[in-house]
């Protein structure tokens, strides 16, 4: 089972060090500890930044990390992927 706060809270530390605002996926490469390689895992769920970045339509741009990541949970969630 997927634990949507950890997987929240990974999210938040990868990509909070981004330049905000960010008007493209690629404003926030910079920002992820192995760059798309990045992993996210919780429970059954395993996700590269570069497997994220295809799921996700994003609505940029982002003015702050919170707005980002609600959306990204958002997304993963109405796919049933958390």
């Amino acid at each position: 089972m997927v634990d949507r706060t950890e997987l929240r809270e990974q999210f938040v530390e990868a990509f909070e060090d981004a330049d905000y605002p960010v008007s493209s996926p690629m404003d926030l490469v910079p920002a992820l500890p192995n760059g798309p390689s990045t992993t996210f895992e919780s429970g059954e769920f395993s996700m590269t930044a570069m497997e994220l970045n295809t799921k996700l339509s994003g609505d940029f741009p982002y003015d702050d990390v919170d707005a980002f990541v609600d959306d990204v949970m958002d997304e993963l969630a109405e796919q049933d992927l958390v």
